[in-house]
């Protein structure tokens, strides 16, 4: 039982980082700046 527990908290770890890792990659990704986007209502400009 003791080893399983051990296994649990590796694996919600290495979850946890994996999660963690793409949420900081996402926000590094984009780009900082201006937003423009032309659609069918119009222009809207946001500032990042």
């Amino acid at each position: 039982m003791n080893r399983n527990m051990l296994l649990l908290v590796i694996g919600g770890l290495i979850v946890l980082v994996a999660g963690l890792g793409f949420y900081i990659y996402d926000k590094e990704s984009k780009p900082d700046g201006i937003e423009l986007k032309i659609n069918e209502s119009g222009i809207s400009i946001q500032e990042n």
